[in-house]
């Protein structure tokens, strides 16, 4: 993927749409910042993959919510637990 600035992308258009009709992906950014992909028509964001390939599945447990609460502390709280050794 590459990035681009507005400005680049306003100033380019023609050139900016062939490459995207090639495939290419773009992200463009203002500031510094990115505010919006470029990318071919059809071509899924791994997002929008994910929470379609999820849509099917059943609701997770309760007490999955609390291992992922508990094992996220683990890895967040006093630094790296391998650190410890």
């Amino acid at each position: 993927m590459r990035t681009v600035t507005g400005a680049g992308a306003s100033r380019h258009p023609p050139g900016l749409l062939d490459a995207v009709a090639l495939g290419e992906t773009f992200t463009i950014t203002r500031a510094g910042r990115a505010v919006a992909e470029l990318r071919p028509v059809g071509a899924a964001s791994a997002g929008g993959a994910l929470r379609r390939a999820m849509a099917g599945l059943p609701p997770l447990d309760g007490d999955l919510e609390v291992d992922i609460e508990s094992a996220t502390r683990l890895l967040t709280q006093g630094g790296a637990p391998w650190n410890e050794v």
